[in-house]
């Protein structure tokens, strides 16, 4: 295990009334990603308690490169192409997680 982690941080800013689906395809694709991919590690749904349509997640990887494998695996797929539809705004930022 090397000594850090490569972290993404993705905030979406929800339509109210697409919040469920949205919730459900994350929740899958946290799910699977966690089962499925070796060099994912964590992924996380965070709800805002200020603002229920704004949703975080959160994932750790062994690095980039296992993101980017991330982004090729079937079960990405659906959250990709069934969540944009369902947002206003999306913020991704990548960090080094030092331990």
């Amino acid at each position: 295990m090397s000594a850090s982690r490569f972290v993404v941080i993705a905030e979406f800013d929800l339509k109210p009334q697409d919040r469920e689906r949205f919730l459900e395809l994350a929740r899958e694709d946290a799910r699977a990603s966690v089962a499925n991919e070796p060099g994912c590690h964590q992924f996380d749904l965070l709800i805002s308690e200020e603002d229920p349509n704004l949703v975080v997640l959160h994932e750790v990887y062994d690095d980039r490169a296992a993101f980017e494998s991330h982004l090729q695996m079937p079960h990405y797929f659906p959250f990709r192409d069934g969540t944009e539809a369902l947002i206003t705004a999306k913020r991704v930022r990548f960090f080094d997680l030092d331990s």
